[in-house]
């Protein structure tokens, strides 16, 4: 190990001689004779490990030398001993007050002075060791948070993909519709209705459970969910049944953890019932208005538009202009109006969110 660094403030040069023949066999020793160039040799490198501050020199004194060094982050943490020949209990007082480790008192005794010096430098060889554990120990929490982090994305994203082998719809249609509501909830931050709902946090959720809006679509049959035509009664009967599969999925998978996760219960909350309509006329348990969950809301719009834009097996595109009026009809029936009109005033970034991730672009 590096031997450590002493810096010796002192104006005295015999007390300069002194102390570094004192300390030189076992420490590197620097010396500064005023209080000015002591600040300048402080901050600069090697940085001492202890500083010998003599109380009593012309122009800057040690007590405002300490001030000084304390109000310097590069400094601020550098263990000071101070050196007088004062007596008084106030003197030494508003030195500890100031911040100083310790006190020598002069005329100095060599070993005082030794056995002052290693009990400092230990001691701030301790602290640097737990600032040194404490930094590592961060870095590792935010390591594994980040990790965990992605993980969840990650897994969420598979099981999206997973759902999306089944279904004639695409990985661009996840990525735009997790986009779409984004952009929505973004867009009510500051709307009287949402504000108290859209926080940063909740936001993120949101973004992070879009995904998972059509998972149940797993548990529909193949000559359901990939009829060309339209669908029977009964087939439709079927279909719907894949918003409350999704919602038992995550539930599941909520009991299985044994702990209540933020984005699970938004995401089940989406694959529920995304579907359901502003009027009381959707599925699967024909809520209407505020007793839909605000997640549902924005993801039934979100949904729909793309829906509309996109290739599906029973139907072509429609273009911008198609799903513009279809939202604007749907306006108060399917979509929670304020939804629908924060959607119709940014348009133009919804379409830009479909061009970013359009399939084949």
């Amino acid at each position: 190990m590096a031997a450590a660094t002493i810096l010796i403030v002192d104006d005295e040069p015999t007390n300069l001689f002194l102390l570094t023949s004192l300390l030189r066999p076992q420490y590197l020793v620097r010396a500064a004779n005023s209080g000015a160039s002591a600040l300048r040799a402080a901050a600069s490198e090697p940085r001492p490990d202890l500083v010998l501050l003599d109380v009593m020199m012309p122009a800057m004194d040690g007590y405002a030398v300490l001030e000084r060094l304390r109000e310097n982050p590069a400094t601020r943490d550098i263990p000071v001993v101070f050196l007088t020949a004062l007596a008084e209990t106030e003197d030494e007082e508003r030195g500890l007050q100031l911040g100083a480790a310790d006190y020598i008192t002069k005329p100095i005794k060599p070993a005082v002075v030794q056995a002052r010096v290693r009990t400092q430098l230990e001691a701030k060889q301790a602290r640097d060791w737990l600032k040194d554990q404490n930094a590592t120990l961060e870095a590792e929490v935010v390591r594994r948070m980040t990790e965990n982090d992605l993980t969840q994305r990650v897994s969420i994203r598979a099981l999206a993909h997973l759902a999306e082998t089944r279904d004639p719809e695409t990985g661009g249609h996840i990525l735009r519709t997790q986009g779409y509501v984004q952009q929505l909830a973004i867009g009510l931050r500051q709307h009287p209705r949402f504000a108290a709902t859209m926080s940063e946090r909740y936001i993120d959720l949101l973004a992070r459970s879009a995904p998972l809006h059509d998972i149940g679509k797993v548990g529909i049959p193949d000559h359901i969910l990939l009829k060309p035509g339209k669908l029977t009664a009964d087939e439709w009967v079927i279909m719907q049944t894949h918003a409350r599969q999704g919602s038992d999925a995550i539930e599941q998978a909520e009991r299985d953890i044994e702990m209540p996760l933020e984005f699970l219960s938004v995401a089940k909350e989406i694959a529920r019932w995304h579907h359901e309509k502003w009027d009381g006329s959707g599925y699967p348990d024909a809520l209407a208005g505020d007793a839909i969950p605000v997640a549902a809301r924005l993801m039934a719009l979100a949904d729909v538009f793309d829906a509309v834009i996109s290739v599906r097996v029973y139907k072509p595109a429609m273009s911008y202009a198609e799903a513009h009026e279809i939202i604007v009809a749907g306006r108060g029936k399917h979509f929670d109006p304020d939804v629908a009109d924060v959607f119709l005033a940014g348009f133009d970034d919804f379409v830009a969110i479909a061009e970013r991730y359009r399939d084949g672009g």
